[in-house]
């Protein structure tokens, strides 16, 4: 046992810096703001920024939408397409004879 502290003596500073560098590895590497952490958020930044665009995207769809549907500026032919796709009045490739 005394062989065992006194070579613990000898050796503290080595060992005093290898557990120092261990710590700063493992927290490099995994913790909040290591590597594995960056990575996976770096994922979930592209995944969020995707999900943006997409939404970002759906939103001009409905104001463009919304806008053909104003009282002040109706299109009527946007009104006919509505009309045909969900009452299926008219199907595509369909003649239609209009008879006054």
């Amino acid at each position: 046992m005394k062989k065992f502290y006194f070579y613990l003596s000898q050796r503290k500073f080595f060992f005093i810096n290898l557990l120092i560098f261990l710590y700063i590895f493992v927290n490099l590497l995994d913790g909040n703001r290591g590597y594995f952490s960056y990575v996976k958020k770096s994922k979930l930044l592209i995944n969020k920024i995707e999900d943006d665009k997409n939404i970002v995207g759906q939103l001009e769809s409905l104001r463009l939408k919304n806008s053909m549907l104003s009282l002040s500026n109706l299109n009527l032919d946007f009104l006919d397409q509505l009309y045909r796709s969900y009452f299926v009045l008219g199907k595509k490739g369909e003649k239609l004879y209009l008879v006054k």
